[in-house]
């Protein structure tokens, strides 16, 4: 017989209940050795008991279907039917449509089973006890699990299959249960309620208290508008709509002690809980600590709460409105330094807490200070948490200029940065761009390239379809440093009454924002507000973005929004000189990327979508001479009607590219080994860079790297004494449940962790249980990790952690695994490698996310803004290798941004690759070490390179779909040729003997034999070589 789910039962409470009493046992069960420590978490955590009956830990294997905990029953004799209750105190949500699994003493499942009673206090059952003596296990929460990587965890449903005979003859029908009498029936006991392991427990944090509890605690306290619990730093407040036992058990209190040392941030916790009515707009005052009988005081300036504001990612102050709906708990963190300097001793003060909603309430405070001094503010050890004081950290936020970019010079109105210049007109807006970088994009030269073939111009046209006149006010410069340069313009369109303010600001890098505020200062109703500019055709060759796969760009294109869709922006130019456009409003917020865009996509911004009116148009054309073409670019709003002191924020982005020379030498003799291995076998290899991933020994848990850092000091020194580099896995998309601080990031709402709807793993549905998004799981490691959201404080903490690493373990640079932080975060990370670990780098992986579920988007178009800082592409899985030779100049090479690149997919086509510099990495898939030691023995890292798409190169194939690039040295060349084709061919190669410096009555030309890529193979000047499609050659081209 089947029972449903909740059969009998009391529903699930979501508010919290009833007075507890404990018997600590912590230190007796760290005695024997029951109670482990997971890093991070500090030794008084675990506690055993509660009432009698002890919480601890045992061993079985959670993921076979019986889950993280279970109640230990000891029945004493055989019966047909047995009672118990359980007083599990569980904060699970609906625990009434989860089933119980009972196993008798010999690990046989018991099926007949009856719930009586199921809620979030208790759970009441009979069941049939044929083995006795004997510990009977009942698991209360098993689950079933599919997936590796990205689980899903379905809790079993609350269905019994007991027989309908043993139900019968025990009175066990659901219309019987209001007779129900357990005085009926042999009960049996609870000796324990166990767990995995400590870090899966809900002691103590997690056990509920009570209905009846919180009744009594209530009819003491209820007077009060709302209740304060201060709660020590590692206690974190994990339950919003329950009450711990253990404040039912303390109570609510009007002061707090702490115990810190000298030069600490010290962390504690306010816990509020609104009994009475919801608590509005929350602050936190503080005031001095003053050391006892002295004038000897530490200031309130060096205290914060961190649930109440902070400073943003970008530098920005903020404040955070917190309100609490009645019922619910909310904790305070707060945190105070204490200056190294401080006088050991007791110190006293207040924290004042208000609300708009109810009457202040203080909290007298007492911080024993030491005469200890704590290094680094206690950053080092994390279960104290200093380290939330860098969620406010200014640390890179400057505008100093990083290498090889150099510092920003304006000329009239015209501003240059690396190898790049924009002249702006009068109206704030570009009028002409310059490239100065060489085709080859391995220097800055004299010449430049103009890419503006007209000037950007914002165009308003009325209801009658007619343009108005754009008239110009104003026009300064507001700010100049060598790292960026701002400046405004305000502007009228007198005949609509629209005032047009631009403000505009460049950087070193590249990068330029516009910031266009469009104000009505009567109501105007408008047929189109556009933005164009054009492009000289010899510059607008190739287009990525806005669904437009990267390559030789169309004739026409258009597009339209589509939130569905990760695209905002766009690249068009050439090899040597080109731009992206991004359009933007002032609603923007970056979305998520990869695996979740669709779980926060693009916010369309109201003036460039208009409700589906808006547009994007690229369009080749005539210019007026009927010889020559350009390319026009569109973006149109649509018509629309603006009510008197309306604004409308047409915003958009420039990144002028390239942004750097490429330094083929240096990418060539930087040998990559993407994995944790022995060092004598990565030395083996010929590799010198090594990546060490998450879930390795040394940086297990992923995007927190804290836990382990002797051993990643112990192997980066190792490494160090052979002349390797070691670059770890650590970036921003998803934070491991392992982080200490994870509880504390939860109480600060959506603002770190993205809303979402929960799932993933067991852990994290038992313990966040509702609100995030599940990221990446390791099973080896029990690794569940949290996706971040798109631009928050988080960033100020990696910016820290960054440095910590740096300054602690000696990390030579990043592997980023696809990115979630802007631009902002990108450059404070590239400063704080220069500044503690100077010639570090930083290599960029991402897999091909032109897909339905990461919203069409070019890799990339999607992290350009981050090309600046990094110093290597590592584009992956899902890239296609027999895409044509465009696509993989523009979408995989990096080579028009100034960067080189590998291949990951299937190891790609070594062929090809050479053409663009690429080759695989080790030891995925692909292995390029025959191909090092032909360019060890040509010497490749002391070779100029000049691809194929540069007017300079020495060989030429007169092919489109067979193509050279040569590496060129003094006295020979090395060329890579490499086949589009659809079928074999013979090639013939130009060969300019003058720019090679060959004599070719003297010259040869080698195939050497290269493993698994060619035979051994020798051509005369002018021989047709035989091309494979897919395939091609490496010849060295010298003199006898």
């Amino acid at each position: 017989m089947v029972l449903p789910a909740g059969v009998g039962s009391q529903k699930s409470r979501k508010r919290p209940f009833r007075k507890l009493f404990f018997i600590i046992l912590a230190l007796a069960l760290l005695t024997l050795g029951l109670v482990s420590l997971s890093p991070g978490q500090s030794p008084e955590k675990s506690g055993p008991a509660l009432g009698n009956i002890p919480y601890r830990l045992a061993s079985w294997d959670p993921d076979s279907g019986q889950g993280n905990h279970r109640a230990v029953v000891k029945v004493a004799n055989r019966a047909d039917a047995v009672y118990v209750r359980l007083p599990w105190r569980r904060p699970d949500p609906e625990p009434e449509k989860k089933r119980v699994l009972v196993l008798a003493p010999s690990g046989q499942e018991i099926k007949n089973v009856f719930p009586v009673a199921v809620n979030n206090e208790h759970g009441d059952f009979v069941f049939q006890a044929t083995e006795a003596p004997g510990d009977y296990y009942f698991y209360y929460l098993p689950y079933k699990i599919e997936g590796r990587n990205y689980p899903r965890v379905t809790y079993l449903p609350a269905e019994y299959q007991a027989e309908t005979g043993w139900l019968l003859r025990n009175g066990l029908r659901q219309d019987w249960l209001a007779r129900f009498n357990p005085g009926n029936f042999p009960r049996a006991e609870v000796l324990a309620f166990e767990v995995v392991d400590e870090f899966s427990s809900f002691y103590p944090m997690e056990i509920i208290a009570t209905e009846a509890e919180v009744r009594q605690l209530l009819e003491k306290f209820g007077h009060q508008p709302y209740l304060v619990f201060p709660e020590d730093r590692r206690f974190p407040v994990r339950m919003t709509e329950f009450l711990p036992a253990r404040w039912v058990e303390i109570g609510p209190r009007d002061s707090f002690e702490g115990q810190a040392d000298r030069g600490e941030y010290y962390v504690f916790q306010l816990g509020l809980f609104a009994h009475k009515e919801k608590l509005d707009k929350i602050r936190v005052r503080f005031s001095d600590l003053k050391l006892t009988n002295s004038a000897v005081v530490i200031p309130a300036a060096g205290a914060s709460c961190l649930n109440t504001g902070g400073t943003g990612w970008d530098g920005r102050e903020f404040e955070k409105e917190i309100n609490l709906e009645k019922g619910r708990v909310q904790p305070l963190w707060c945190g105070w330094q204490i200056p190294e300097e401080a006088v050991a001793g007791d110190y006293t003060g207040q924290v004042e807490i208000l609300s708009a909603s109810a009457p202040p309430r203080t909290i007298n405070l007492k911080i024993r200070v030491s005469d200890r001094v704590r290094p680094e503010s206690g950053d080092s050890e994390p279960w104290r948490l200093s380290r939330l004081r860098w969620l406010n950290s200014l640390l890179a936020v400057d505008w100093e200029v990083v290498p090889p970019f150099t510092p920003l010079e304006v000329r009239g109105r015209t501003i240059a940065c690396l190898g790049r210049k924009i002249r702006l007109s009068k109206y704030g807006l570009p009028e002409d761009i310059r490239s100065f970088f060489n085709p080859e994009v391995t220097a800055v030269g004299p010449s430049s390239v103009s890419l503006l073939d007209t000037p950007f111009e914002f165009a308003v046209r009325n209801y009658a379809g007619l343009y108005q006149e754009l008239k110009n006010r104003s026009f300064a410069f507001t700010r100049i440093t060598p790292g960026e340069v701002c400046w405004k313009a305000e502007n009228e369109i007198p005949g609509l009454h629209l005032l047009l303010e631009v403000n505009g600001r460049m950087e070193f890098d590249g990068f330029v924002e516009f910031r266009l505020k469009l104000k009505a200062v009567e109501e105007a109703e408008v047929d189109d507000i556009r933005l164009t500019f054009a492009l000289k055709e010899e510059v607008a060759r190739y287009m990525m973005g806005l669904g437009f796969k990267g390559g030789r760009r169309t004739q026409s294109f258009s597009w339209s929004w589509d939130r569905e869709k990760n695209q905002d922006a766009l690249w068009l130019g050439t090899v040597n000189a080109g731009l992206q456009i991004q359009l933007r409003a002032e609603n923007y917020s970056r979305p998520l990327n990869t695996n979740f865009y669709t779980l926060k996509p693009l916010n369309l911004p109201p003036s460039w979508w208009n409700e589906g009116r808006g547009w994007v148009s690229v369009k080749e054309e005539l210019k007026k001479n009927k010889k020559q073409k350009r390319l026009l670019f569109t973006a149109a709003g649509g018509p629309r009607k603006i009510r008197a002191g309306e604004e409308l924020h047409f915003d958009f982005n420039l990144l002028l590219t390239p942004f750097k020379p490429t330094n083929p030498g240096k990418h060539f003799s930087e040998r990559y080994y993407h994995a944790y291995k022995p060092l004598e076998e990565i030395a083996a290899s010929g590799a010198n860079v090594i990546n060490v991933h998450h879930a390795t020994d040394i940086n297990p848990y992923i995007n927190y790297p804290f836990l382990q850092p002797e051993k990643m000091k112990a192997y980066i020194d190792q490494a160090h004494q052979r002349g390797f580099k070691v670059k770890i896995y650590y970036t921003i998309r998803e934070l491991s449940n392992r982080a200490a601080e994870l509880f504390v990031l939860k109480s600060l709402g959506n603002e770190i962790f993205t809303d979402g709807p929960g799932g993933g793993y067991s852990w994290l549905q038992e313990h966040l249980r509702s609100n995030y998004i599940a990221g990446w799981f390791v099973p080896e490691l029990k690794d569940a990790a949290v996706i971040n959201s798109g631009m928050s404080r988080w960033h100020n903490y990696y910016i820290e952690g960054l440095a910590w690493l740096c300054r602690h373990v000696g990390l030579d640079g990043l592997y980023l695994d696809d990115v979630a932080f802007d631009r902002v975060t990108m450059k404070r990370a590239r400063k704080v490698l220069e500044k503690y670990r100077p010639g570090s780098l930083i290599d960029l992986h991402s897999a091909n996310q032109y897909n339905p579920r990461d919203g069409f988007a070019s890799s990339a178009n999607l992290y350009l803004e981050h090309f600046p800082y990094i110093d290597r592409l590592w584009f992956g899985e899902y890239f296609d290798y027999n895409s044509p030779p465009d696509y993989w100049l523009v979408e995989m090479s990096g080579i028009p941004f100034g960067l080189m690149g590998e291949m990951l997919e299937k190891g790609g086509n070594p062929w090809r690759g050479m053409v663009f510099g690429m080759t695989a990495r080790l030891p995925w898939s692909g292995d390029p070490r025959p191909l090092w030691k032909v360019w060890d023995e040509f010497g490749i890292s002391g070779a100029r390179m000049i691809g194929f798409w540069s007017p300079s190169c020495p060989v030429k194939t007169g092919r489109d779909d067979i193509l050279a690039t040569v590496y060129l040295r003094k006295d020979r060349a090395l060329v890579a040729l490499a086949s589009w084709a659809g079928k074999p061919a013979d090639c013939r190669l130009d060969l300019d003997w003058k720019k090679l410096g060959i004599d070719p009555k003297k010259a040869i030309i080698e195939a050497p034999a290269i493993e698994n890529f060619q035979p051994a193979r020798e051509f005369q000047p002018g021989e047709p070589l035989p091309v494979e499609p897919g395939r091609g050659w490496l010849l060295i081209i010298k003199s006898r």
